[in-house]
């Protein structure tokens, strides 16, 4: 079985509203392009380092235990993380992975990109 991996922009959703309001200037938003990023079917939420998370200044939602390859462990979930991939946009809560240094896209945002494909065939 072989990986695939591609790149995408996360963008601070909520930086985005603020800029809306006039409360930042559009050059004040958060974001970050990601190379290399793992298309990972076994993670169902998009998956960042907590050093990606503390860049973008996404803001905690709520704490839960996951399954890892290093076992089970509590971790924080944030939410408003923008997705940008492939030409389609998508605004997801994603999973700190304490210690990681790379992304993980997990199935909920790889279905939503590709339902969104899918629809604009018909």
């Amino acid at each position: 079985m072989g990986q695939v991996h591609t790149q995408l922009t996360v963008i601070n959703r909520a930086d985005e509203v603020r800029m809306i309001d006039g409360h930042i200037s559009e050059d004040q938003i958060r974001k970050i392009t990601l190379d290399g990023v793992l298309a990972d079917t076994g993670a169902t939420n998009l998956c960042l380092p907590s050093h990606i998370i503390q860049k973008l200044g996404l803001l905690p939602l709520k704490e839960v235990m996951t399954s890892t390859a290093a076992g089970y462990q509590r971790t924080t979930v944030y939410q408003d993380a923008k997705v940008s991939l492939g030409g389609r946009e998508g605004v997801f809560q994603c999973l700190e992975l304490p210690g990681g240094e790379n992304a993980l896209l997990g199935v909920i945002p790889m279905e939503y990109r590709q339902c969104r494909i899918l629809a604009t065939c018909f």
